[in-house]
């Protein structure tokens, strides 16, 4: 009896302070989870942009990984196929100039907003030029120069022609004033797509010519030939 009576003694002694309590899993999962919501533990968490941010340049460090593994020669292999991509990338962009909205051939001498006359773009290039706007007085007085061609007949218009090739043309016409044709041309390629800038005497030349052409006679076709026959 005594002996059943001590062991009874020490189970219950067990049970009272050595036993350890087996608390279910989901309601210590929860415990955990509120104690880690506090923001205490989350003062130094990137923000949601830099999660994002994050989560990209892992998902294109993994892309390249991926790729450097597929490449001949590995990432060696990978390196030179992307700067083969970014050669050809530079050699359009540098050829095909940054994408235009206006539907206006890329050289195209005169602007897509409609046809003006020599008249009115005589007036423009007055105005930018008193307004010591070079730039834009030199690209005006061609415009007039071409447009008073296309109206005495000289030149056919057609839309997108460039100021090289209205040069060109009217030289053919006018071959006494051919040469200073194409040195127009090519200062009006220069400030309008080259990046430079006019100066007053660029523009008081043009302007001189403007006035020459406009009082010069055509070399009609056949004209030497009939002289001399």
């Amino acid at each position: 009896m005594s002996g059943a009576g001590g062991t009874t003694a020490e189970r219950q002694a067990t049970g009272a302070g050595d036993i350890p309590v087996d608390t279910p899993r989901v309601p210590a999962r929860e415990a955990a989870e509120s104690e880690l919501s506090k923001p205490m533990y989350h003062e130094n968490d990137p923000n949601i942009l830099q999660r994002g941010l994050n989560h990209f340049w892992d998902w294109v460090a993994g892309v390249f990984d991926a790729a450097a593994g597929a490449a001949p020669g590995g990432p060696a292999g990978l390196a030179v196929l992307a700067l083969i991509l970014i050669g050809l990338a530079a050699a359009l962009w540098w050829r095909l100039g940054t994408p235009q909205g206006s539907s206006r051939t890329p050289d195209a001498l005169f602007e897509s907003d409609g046809p003006r006359s020599a008249a009115q773009h005589r007036a423009a290039a007055d105005a930018h030029a008193a307004a010591l706007r070079w730039t834009e007085a030199v690209q005006e007085r061609m415009r007039a120069i071409v447009r008073s061609l296309e109206e005495r007949a000289l030149l056919d218009p057609r839309p997108g022609r460039t100021a090289d090739e209205a040069a060109t043309e009217a030289g053919r016409a006018l071959p006494g004033h051919a040469a200073r044709l194409r040195s127009a041309a090519r200062n009006f390629d220069d400030v309008t797509y080259g990046g430079r800038t006019a100066g007053q005497p660029t523009y008081l030349a043009l302007r001189t010519l403007d006035t020459e052409l406009d009082e010069a006679k055509p070399v009609l076709p056949g004209a030497s030939r009939g002289a001399a026959g």
